[in-house]
C-alpha cells in the first residue's frame, strides 16, 4: 500500500476541485495513483458535485419523517424548483429523510451516511444540493404537517410536534396543533423558554416607541405588561390563540385533550438563504459588451 502524503492529496485536489477527505479516500483506495483517483472520483460523481458546490441552493423540499416517539423534519437545497419535481430528487429526499430517521436526527452521523447518495444525484441532475438541516423531537405521540405539499410529506413548510399523553382525544388535535404551528410560526414553546434579554428588548422597544410618554409610571407599568403579554402571546406557542379557536389558548387546548406538550421544530424551504438576484437585461449587455 502506497503511502498517501499531504502533497498527493494537495494535488488532487487542485486537479479536481474535489474535498480533501474525498482526495484522501480516492488515493487510498487507488494506492496512491493520482490519475486512477482523479478517474475514481469522476466515476463517483464527486468531481462534478464539487465543480457546483459555490452555486446557492435556496429551494428543493422539505419533509417530515415519523417512528413512534420520534420524528424529524428535513430540509434538503437545490438550485431551482424545477428540481423538486423531479423524481430522483424527491426519492433522495426521502432517503436522506429515512437515514435520519434511524441515525435519531443526528445530522452529522446522516451527512456522512448520505453524501455519495447526494453527489451521485448532482452528477446526474446537474445541480447543486444540499443536506441543510435536521431537527428532532420526541414524545409520546407524534404529529406533522406539510404546507404547500408538492408531493405527500414533501413541501415548502414542516412540521414536527411531540405532545405526552395517551388519552385518544391528544390524536384529535394533534395534526391540528402542527397546522397551527404552520400558520403562526412560534419562536418558543413555553414562557420559560423566552431569553430574558429578548424581553427587556421587547420592553426597550415599546418604550422607545413614544406609546408611554407622558404617562404616570403605574401606567407605563401596566402598559409594558400588556406588550410583554402580547409579545408572549405572538412568539410562544403554548400562549398562542389558537388557530381553529381563538377563544383558547394552544396550551388550553392541549390541556383539555389530557397532554401536555414537550417539543416542536418546524423549517421554512430557504428560509434564511441569500438568494442571488441577477439581472437578465444587464447580463445580456455583458455578452454583448
Amino acid at each position: 500500500m502506497a503511502e498517501i502524503t499531504a502533497k498527493m492529496v494537495q494535488e488532487l485536489r487542485e486537479k479536481t476541485s474535489a474535498g480533501m477527505m474525498d482526495c484522501k479516500k480516492a488515493l487510498v483506495e487507488n494506492n496512491g495513483d493520482i490519475e486512477a483517483a482523479a478517474d475514481w472520483l469522476r466515476q463517483k460523481g464527486i468531481v462534478k458535485a464539487a465543480s457546483k458546490a459555490g452555486r446557492v441552493a435556496a429551494s428543493g423540499l422539505v419533509t417530515v419523517v415519523k417512528c413512534d416517539n420520534l420524528g424529524c423534519v428535513v430540509e434538503l437545497n437545490a438550485e431551482t424548483d424545477f428540481v423538486a419535481k423531479n423524481d430522483k430528487f424527491q426519492k433522495l429526499v426521502a432517503d436522506v429523510a429515512n437515514k435520519a430517521l434511524e441515525l435519531k436526527g443526528d445530522f452529522d452521523a446522516t451527512m456522512n451516511a448520505v453524501k455519495d447518495d447526494i453527489a451521485a444525484t448532482i452528477s446526474t441532475i446537474g445541480e447543486n444540493m444540499n443536506l441543510r438541516r435536521i431537527a428532532k423531537v420526541a414524545g409520546d405521540k407524534i404529529f406533522s404537517y406539510i404546507h404547500n405539499a408538492l408531493v405527500p410529506g414533501m413541501g415548502q413548510i414542516g412540521v414536527v410536534v411531540a405532545i405526552n399523553g395517551t388519552d385518544a382525544k391528544i390524536d384529535e388535535i394533534g395534526n391540528k396543533i402542527a397546522m397551527h404551528i404552520a400558520a403562526n410560526k412560534p419562536e418558543f414553546m413555553t414562557i420559560d423558554d423566552v431569553d430574558a434579554t429578548a424581553v427587556e428588548r421587547e420592553k426597550k422597544v415599546f418604550i422607545e416607541s413614544g406609546a408611554t410618554a407622558g404617562k404616570p409610571e403605574n401606567i407605563v407599568e401596566k402598559m409594558v405588561e400588556g406588550r410583554i403579554k402580547k409579545y408572549y402571546g405572538e412568539s410562544v406557542l403554548e400562549e398562542q390563540p389558537f388557530v381553529m379557536d381563538p377563544s383558547k389558548t394552544v396550551k388550553d387546548v392541549v390541556a383539555e385533550a389530557g397532554g401536555k406538550l414537550v417539543g416542536f421544530a418546524y423549517f421554512v424551504l430557504g428560509e434564511g438563504i441569500e438568494k442571488r438576484e441577477d439581472n437578465l437585461a444587464d447580463e445580456v449587455a455583458k455578452m454583448l459588451g
